[in-house]
């Protein structure tokens, strides 16, 4: 019985070491999508067309920016396991490759969004919608430097475990967002009437004033003083670089295998009419926001465990990833109960119209059932980063997503192959399918990495 007791009390602390890490990550990670809703909110008031242009343009510079983004990620289980090591020399030396990456990274998504006009054409837009999706794309390209170089600074702090400044400079960011949305989108104080361009203006600075408090920040942390990251600046090394990527690549191939997805669905289900694409953007709209509890934990999961296995804490880095899991399994029965017995009312924070009511609501109790697959997959991804292991994982999670939830979505969503024709809801059991198999290999894979790691 004490063994027990005593297992019980170490899994509670250790659950609390990873709620203390998750929680501010939750809260940046909110605060950013946040910033989304509030520029939908507010470029609506400008016209439905400039509503229309961010919504195209949103849906082409988000999933880039996923990929990019991704990639950097690679920053936070180098320095957690360096951490781990107590080898500060490591940390900083991943610091300033990650630097150059993500300014590499960031001059080619900028000339990639100046030079957008051909997809644009491709999609056969009126003149109008064209020219202000191609001015906002431009406007926010400006500031893709500034948010890739944040994410280094960013994934740096976390694998130090200080998490709680990033948050702080996300809400920032959410404060300014809305002033400069005002001034810039409706010609305030002088300014003029940009519309939805305004938008992409107002989103590009905050990126830069983001920035520039992050740098602020590492400057004049504590922490960070001794390592003079600033002083000693290295120039980019082939090896290192290449082991930044090698981690990378896979992560920003697999964020973007996920968004595209959605993106693909979302084409797939148009032609069955608005109400059928409102209720499918409602659903996904919440399911996206619940997501982020689950996410923050997987990436306070890549900290700790990384730190554990810098650490030689084998034995630890294994419970501390099991409890991981099990913490977002917690979370993820709270979420579901939660949609499952409040589908109608969570619809009607959407929307009152009865048809697009009933619709979301059913969409919502499919979704409440992949809470827990959802959970899993994600949560063992994170644990998986900590191991460093990301290219195993990114093939696992493109046949779970595009070999099996995909088709089988298509099927019984568009065809009577299997059943009468399910439309958005046979998309939604896809997406559950094919997440409940992606948690099984990633946890089997989890499981296979964690197990060799204490017997080598």
């Amino acid at each position: 019985m004490s063994t027990y007791r005593f297992y019980l009390q170490h899994k509670h602390a250790e659950a609390k070491q990873l709620l203390h890490l998750a929680w501010p990550i939750m809260i940046a990670q909110l605060a950013q999508n946040t910033m989304g809703f509030v520029d939908t909110l507010m470029a609506a008031r400008a016209g439905t067309e400039d509503l229309a242009a961010i919504a195209l343009g949103s849906s082409l510079w988000l999933p880039l920016f996923l990929a990019l983004a991704g990639i950097l990620m690679a920053t936070t289980p180098l320095v957690a396991q360096a951490v781990g090591k107590a080898d500060t020399q490591s940390s900083v030396d991943t610091f300033h490759q990650g630097l150059w990456i993500a300014f590499i990274l960031g001059l080619f998504a900028l000339v990639l969004l100046h030079n957008s006009q051909p997809l644009l054409t491709l999609l056969a837009l009126e003149p109008g919608l064209e020219a202000k999706t191609l001015g906002y794309l431009k406007a926010i390209s400006w500031g893709f430097p500034a948010l890739l170089l944040l994410q280094v600074i960013r994934g740096f702090s976390e694998g130090y475990g200080r998490t709680r400044a990033l948050m702080k400079i996300a809400l920032l960011g959410l404060a300014c967002n809305i002033p400069l949305n005002y001034v810039l989108i409706f010609g305030k104080f002088g300014f003029p009437e940009l519309g939805g361009v305004g938008c992409g203006w107002a989103s590009a600075i905050v990126m830069w004033i983001m920035l520039f408090t992050g740098i602020l920040y590492i400057h004049h942390s504590r922490l960070f003083q001794p390592l003079k990251l600033w002083c000693a600046w290295q120039k980019p090394h082939l090896q290192k670089l290449w082991q930044f990527v090698r981690l990378g690549f896979p992560i920003g191939v697999a964020l973007l295998i996920e968004a595209s997805m959605f993106c693909v669905i979302a084409l797939l289900i148009a032609p069955q009419g608005e109400l059928i694409i409102a209720s499918h953007q409602v659903t996904l709209s919440f399911t996206g926001l619940v997501f982020m509890i689950p996410l923050s934990i997987a990436m306070a999961m890549t900290i700790r465990v990384g730190q554990l296995i810098g650490a030689g804490e084998l034995a630890a880095a294994r419970f501390s990833a099991f409890t991981g899991i099990h913490l977002t399994l917690v979370t993820a029965l709270m979420t579901a109960s939660l949609m499952f017995t409040q589908s109608l009312a969570i619809a009607r924070l959407y929307t009152s119209d009865m048809e697009i009511l009933l619709l979301a609501s059913q969409l919502l109790g499919i979704a409440a059932l992949f809470q827990f697959s959802d959970a899993l997959q994600v949560s063992a991804a994170g644990a998986l980063r900590g191991y460093k292991d990301t290219a195993r994982p990114l093939l696992l999670v493109f046949i779970a997503f595009w070999v099996i939830g995909l088709p089988i979505g298509y099927i019984l969503g568009m065809t009577d192959l299997l059943l009468p024709r399910l439309s958005a809801a046979g998309f939604w059991y896809g997406l559950l399918i094919g997440l409940s198999l992606g948690a099984v290999m990633l946890l089997t894979r989890l499981n296979r990495v964690s197990r060799h790691a204490l017997s080598t």
